[in-house]
C-alpha cells in the first residue's frame, strides 16, 4: 500500500473547511481545529483504550492522526462524571485558547460538543457511537444519545 500524504492533506483541509462551516465559525479554521482536537482528546481521555481503538478503526487517516497525536495510554483516567467536568477537560486540552474559543460559556462549549458528535456520524457507524455512549458515565450519555439519530 502506497502512502498518499497529499491525499490525506487534501481530505484533512476539506474536513476542516466543512467542519468550520458546520460549527458556524465563519472562516476561522484555526479555531475550529483547536476545538475539534480538544473535544476528541477529551473523549479519548475518558473512554477505555479498547474503545478508542475501535473508534479510530473507523476514522479516515487524517482524523486518526488527530486522535492519536500525543496519546499516551494512562492507567488512571480523569474522573469525569458530569457534562461540566467534561467541558472543563475539553477546555484544558484547548489550553490558553479556550478562553476565546469557548467564550466563557458552557452553553457554547456544549453546542460545540453536540455539533462535533453530529458531524462525526459521517465517519462513525451508529453501532460504534452506541458503544462509545455505553462506556460513558451516566450523565454524559446524552452527549451522544441525543445525536445518534443524525
Amino acid at each position: 500500500m502506497a502512502l498518499n500524504f497529499n491525499q490525506y492533506a487534501t481530505e484533512g483541509y476539506t474536513f476542516l473547511k466543512d467542519y468550520t462551516k458546520e460549527m458556524d465559525l465563519g472562516k476561522d479554521q484555526d479555531k475550529a481545529g483547536r476545538i475539534f482536537i480538544a473535544i476528541m482528546h477529551a473523549l479519548r481521555d475518558i473512554i477505555p483504550p479498547e474503545e478508542s481503538l475501535q473508534l479510530i478503526a473507523q476514522l479516515p487517516m487524517f482524523l486518526k492522526a488527530v486522535y492519536v497525536n500525543g496519546w499516551t495510554m494512562k492507567k488512571k483516567k480523569p474522573k469525569v462524571k458530569h457534562m461540566a467536568e467534561f467541558l472543563d477537560l475539553v477546555r484544558e486540552h484547548d489550553g490558553p485558547a479556550a478562553i476565546n474559543d469557548f467564550e466563557y460559556s458552557d452553553e457554547v462549549a456544549e453546542k460545540y460538543v453536540d455539533t462535533t458528535f453530529i458531524y462525526l456520524r459521517k465517519y462513525i457507524s451508529l453501532g460504534e457511537m452506541e458503544e462509545i455512549r455505553d462506556v460513558l458515565p451516566k450523565d454524559l450519555k446524552s452527549m451522544i444519545y441525543s445525536n445518534l439519530m443524525f
